[in-house]
């Protein structure tokens, strides 16, 4: 992964505009810290193979960046990302991590489902 490059990522968002893809979403805020400290709240959201469709893409910010997908009843959104890439099977694939370097969030968009 590198560093979010936004018109990249702009173009590799709008490539998928208008035809189904399947969107994995999660964030792992306190999911794995709570061995160290079980003062620490677990905050989890997971989505994993929604197809959806959307119709307008945006990132936002100056980093850490913000995506959001219009779909037809709403919106889908992620905040804190800061690394993507596209790789060889044609997903694109963004991350979030903190300054220690753990994955905070992730959003991955492709034509194919994820494995499991």
């Amino acid at each position: 992964m590198k560093p979010i490059q936004t018109e990249d990522v702009t173009a590799h968002l709008e490539s998928f505009l208008n035809r189904p893809v399947f969107v994995h979403l999660e964030t792992t805020t306190g999911s794995y810290s709570a061995h160290v400290n079980e003062q620490n709240m677990t905050v989890v959201a997971y989505i994993r193979n929604a197809k959806v469709v959307y119709s307008q893409a945006k990132i936002k910010g100056q980093g850490p960046y913000r995506v959001g997908m219009k779909t037809e009843d709403g919106w889908i959104y992620a905040e804190g990302l800061t690394d993507y890439v596209f790789d060889d099977q044609g997903r694109l694939l963004l991350a979030g991590h903190l300054p220690d370097g753990k994955l905070a969030i992730s959003l991955q968009i492709s034509e194919t489902p994820f494995q499991v």
